[in-house]
């Protein structure tokens, strides 16, 4: 079985989202157009929030789904779209749904409003889907997405360190360039 391409894809907030990746072999304009599908579908799950974050993999037809989420829904709906897709031939769903926890719950609040609530970092907030994610499992803080600016990012980093109940934070904010 011959591979048609290789494509990475980070599911972000802006259209900055979009980070493929080849290995030069086969068609690369079928694996960008699948990848784009892919993308957009995941981003249109109506239960996909702020708390969640997802990832794939496209190789030749084969989707390889990734990431975590607060609700077992949203790693079904994200599987069931992907599957349906004209060209996807298998779904490799490596989801993880994080655990109930009413601290974690009280966690997630409390970075919203710190890192969205804050004058300066605002405008992270506006749109569909915000450009920061905040993943919290188990009091512990990752922070993906992507920035402005270096100033920015730790902002963002030093107002969710800031939360009670945090135990820490992992910072994979991506700047803008």
């Amino acid at each position: 079985m011959r591979r048609s391409g290789i494509w990475v894809l980070a599911v972000l907030a802006t259209p900055a989202w979009l980070f493929a990746f080849s290995n030069g072999t086969g068609s690369e304009n079928n694996g960008r157009a699948l990848a784009e599908q892919v993308g957009h579908e995941l981003m249109s799950l109506p239960y996909y929030s702020v708390f969640d974050d997802l990832s794939f993999r496209v190789a030749g037809s084969r989707v390889i789904l990734s990431g975590q989420v607060t609700q077992p829904v949203v790693k079904e709906d994200a599987e069931r779209a992907v599957r349906r897709l004209p060209g996807v031939e298998s779904v490799v769903d490596q989801i993880e749904v994080l655990p109930l926890s009413r601290v974690d719950d009280q966690i997630r609040r409390g970075v919203y409003y710190a890192v969205y609530g804050y004058a300066p970092l605002e405008r992270y907030g506006s749109g569909s889907q915000p450009a920061i994610r905040i993943i919290v499992k188990n009091g512990r803080v990752t922070l993906t997405g992507s920035v402005a600016n270096q100033m920015d990012r730790t902002l963002v980093y030093q107002r969710a360190l800031s939360v009670p109940g945090v135990f820490s934070v992992t910072n994979q904010l991506m700047v803008e360039v």
